[in-house]
């Protein structure tokens, strides 16, 4: 080729990028991966196990990895609830202890 064609096939056409090549060699790479498996039944079965076999790991261990995160989800849910009680009481102890001090000036006041 020369350096006119190979210009000429660098360029887009029409405005638009020319995708030909890579179209025909995904093309052409279907149908060679389609031919292989009708030519070989032995062999797609065999794939076609492998595959589900795979696909049965991989659901296991995202259920597994689920249960897993589950798990320490609930346990920081617990751990939130414990903190959140324990401030609630802490408050509700001062408010009590505030309220005793507030009644036990308010009582000095009136005796003087």
């Amino acid at each position: 080729m020369n350096a006119y064609q190979d210009e000429r096939y660098e360029q887009p056409l029409n405005g638009r990028p020319a995708y030909g090549f890579g179209l025909g060699l995904l093309t052409g790479a279907c149908v060679g991966a389609g031919l292989a498996l009708w030519f070989a039944p032995r062999l797609a079965s065999e794939l076609r196990d492998r595959v589900t076999d795979s696909a049965k790991d991989i659901r296991q261990r995202a259920g597994d990895r689920y249960d897993q995160v589950s798990a320490r989800v609930g346990q920081a849910a617990d751990e939130v609830t414990r903190t959140g009680q324990d401030v609630r009481d802490n408050v509700a102890d001062a408010v009590a202890h505030g309220a005793h001090q507030v009644e036990r000036y308010a009582k000095a006041v009136k005796t003087r």
